[in-house]
Parts: structure tokens; sequence; C-alpha cells
């Protein structure tokens, strides 16, 4: 199954999936050395976000957050693709200015939000995103889930 998406940084990308329960600020919320979420209020602190395809609903937090997620980038301890329901400029501009100063890709794309408890409950997906149109599928690997959640 394929789904449509609205690119805002284009690339290509595929991992697991990991859902964020609440937005993140990668402003004092992620380490970009380790790739792991360090804000102590967040439900989810210790996971690692490295490349895992990330959806959260929306960011938050500080527009420093872009210089952290491009160095995240640069390191290769960011997420491998960032799939978001509301625009987000301080990720999307992190995303962009790693991929212009560094050559590193991280797409993100805006999903639909009638599409997102099917792409919350795969285990993984690939992003293709162009600058006019994304998709999101899921990775042959885990065909079986997106089928699950289908049903």
């Amino acid at each position: 199954m394929i789904l449509p998406a609205i690119p805002l940084v284009p690339g290509e990308a595929s991992g697991p999936v990991l859902v964020l329960s609440q937005p993140l600020s990668f402003w004092g919320g992620f380490d970009a050395t380790s790739g792991r979420i360090i804000d102590r209020s967040h439900p989810q602190v210790g996971a690692r976000l490295s490349a895992h395809v990330l959806l959260m609903k929306a960011g938050r937090g500080s527009s420093s957050g872009s210089s952290v997620l491009a160095e995240a980038i640069r390191l290769r301890t960011a997420p491998s693709a960032i799939v978001l329901l509301a625009r987000d400029a301080i990720v999307t501009v992190g995303a962009i200015v790693a991929a212009e100063l560094y050559r590193s890709s991280c797409p993100v794309v805006l999903a639909r939000d009638s599409d997102w408890p099917a792409l919350a409950a795969v285990s993984r997906l690939v992003i293709i995103a162009s600058d006019k149109v994304a998709s999101l599928a899921v990775d042959p690997e885990a065909e079986g889930d997106f089928r699950a959640a289908e049903s």
C-alpha cells in the first residue's frame, strides 16, 4: 500500500517506525551525539531516534532545534526520515540546512490525518519525496503489519 504525502524536504529513506506520543523539541530534548531523546519530561526519554522513520504529530520548541537536527543528520544519528501531521518550520529548516551544508538527506513529509493510524501501526516505512510529490510505502519486510492495521 502506498499513501500520498506532502513533501517538505525531498529525499528517500526507509527504516523501522518510531511513533512519538508527544511532540519533541530537538533543542534540549534530543542529544545529537547519541541520537537519543534526553528530555526528562518526555514519555519516551531514552528512546533512540537514529535510523528510524520518526512519526510525530508536530514538533515543539526553540528555533535552535534546527541546528541540533542538522548536526544529528551530519553525525548520522538523526532519524532516517520524519513524518509530521502539522507543518513545522524548525524541523524543515534543520533538514534543509543539513542537505545544503552536508549533502545528507533526512526527508520530511506531511501525512494526512486519516492515514496516521495505519502509519503508526506498521513496523517499517519507505519514504520517497521529490520537490513536488511524496509517498509513504510499507516496507516489504513489514507488509503483513500494514494488512493488520487496515482491518
